[in-house]
């Protein structure tokens, strides 16, 4: 029983170091800019590895040298509630469990039927704060721990850093394709202009990207992109700035 109790006593020390870890680095995110992502260096990695030719683009940029078209448009696509929430959207969460649920469900009628299924799509409920949660610091995998950890992070970057570096430090670290990372970086690959002249259509092309950017980079001239496009635009108006 003691050896027992010194190894959750270490356990539970090394889970509390973990933490204030993590919350250190976030707190030195206030005024330094994280030079890469937990998700950045997975990525590196992995096209390193995978690729004969190895293309990395990311510059970052301030704030006020991104477009607000682009702030709006990803606001409006992926987190309408960002400038007023406290990291978590808790209905989002509810609604994303019970579509994933509903999915699963048909997958499986579909399996017992003997019909070629494709598995079921599973969505999130995520915000932007939990996405840059994920991306900063913690690993891809899909568990409870991790998306325990990843709300306890979430709080800490609502806590620690303000709406606008929330916001600054996603823009200049998402995914926008293959090798390319950030505003900037994902202006001049698309749209051959830099990050702070993009239009709204523009930056709402890219904004309906970001939940499968490797797949519509391969194909730029889908219907669905410039439809749901247009659709951000209209909803870009509505979108709260931090």
């Amino acid at each position: 029983m003691r050896a027992l109790g010194r190894w959750l006593l270490l356990a539970l020390v090394a889970a509390l170091g973990l933490q204030l870890f993590f919350i250190g680095r976030i707190a030195l995110m206030a005024v330094v800019d994280p030079q890469s992502t937990a998700f950045q260096r997975s990525e590196a990695w992995r096209v390193a590895t995978e690729k004969e030719r190895f293309r990395w683009r990311q510059q970052w940029v301030p704030y006020d040298r991104i477009s607000d078209h682009l702030k709006r448009a990803v606001i409006a696509a992926e987190d309408d509630g960002f400038a007023s929430h406290e990291g978590v959207d808790w209905e989002a969460i509810e609604k994303a469990w019970q579509r994933n649920a509903k999915a699963e469900e048909q997958a499986a009628r579909r399996a017992q039927l003997r019909r070629q299924a494709r598995p079921p799509r599973i969505v999130g409920g995520s915000t932007i704060t939990q996405q840059l949660a994920k991306n900063l610091l913690l690993s891809g995998e899909r568990t409870l721990l991790r998306k325990g950890q990843e709300i306890v992070l979430t709080f800490a970057l609502e806590q620690l850093l303000t709406k606008e570096r929330i916001l600054e430090i996603y823009l200049n670290s998402v995914e926008w394709g293959e090798g390319v990372f950030g505003a900037e970086a994902a202006a001049q690959h698309y749209w051959r202009k830099s990050a702070a002249r993009l239009s709204a259509y523009e930056a709402a092309r890219l904004a309906v990207m970001l939940p499968r950017p490797r797949f519509f980079e391969k194909v730029p001239n889908s219907g669905y992109l410039a439809s749901r496009a247009y659709t951000i635009v209209a909803r870009m108006r509505e979108a709260e700035l931090p």
